[in-house]
């Protein structure tokens, strides 16, 4: 199955946040409970807000025979932002090629640490790229605790 990678446009918002939504809601099922995960990925999503925060840093999207199957984005501070794969396209590189594209533009931009907040589902994903837990947090949003890991990534030039 072919992926294509490509930048982000405005017109694949929605199908992104039904990816979101999906993917929360099946993968992140073994390691948060149902509250939690409604808290983190409400049935209501701001489209246009979502949309906003996608055109303004670096966004890739993976896309495979017209579906998009995963997407990422970099901030200009080096923040790795939201890491996502289509529920039915786990464990097939996805995650990986959008690392990698986000960590090539990374370097091009001089960055020379990247930064994320990873979920419990998606630390062992970071730690297999390099990255090291600085810290965990315990996240409060409407009276439900959320704990992910501060992580980070020193990149190296070549």
């Amino acid at each position: 199955m072919r992926k294509i990678v490509r930048p982000y446009k405005p017109q694949d918002c929605k199908e992104i946040v039904k990816l979101f939504y999906d993917t929360v809601h099946t993968i992140n099922l073994k390691d948060y409970n149902s509250a939690q995960l409604d808290i983190w990925a409400p049935e209501e999503i701001d489209v246009v807000r979502w949309n906003k925060s996608l055109s303004s840093t670096h966004t890739v999207v993976v896309e495979s025979n017209g579906i998009i199957v995963g997407f990422g984005n970099l901030d200009e501070t080096g923040h790795f932002d939201r890491l996502f794969v289509h529920k039915d396209f786990q464990g097939q590189g996805v995650a990986t090629i959008i690392t990698n594209e986000l960590e090539k533009y990374a370097r091009r931009q001089g960055i020379k640490v990247i930064t994320t907040e990873a979920s419990i589902t998606a630390r062992p994903f970071f730690e297999k790229r390099g990255f090291q837990v600085v810290k965990q947090q315990s996240i409060e949003r409407k009276g439900q605790i959320l704990i992910n890991f501060v992580m980070e990534k020193h990149l190296v030039k070549y």
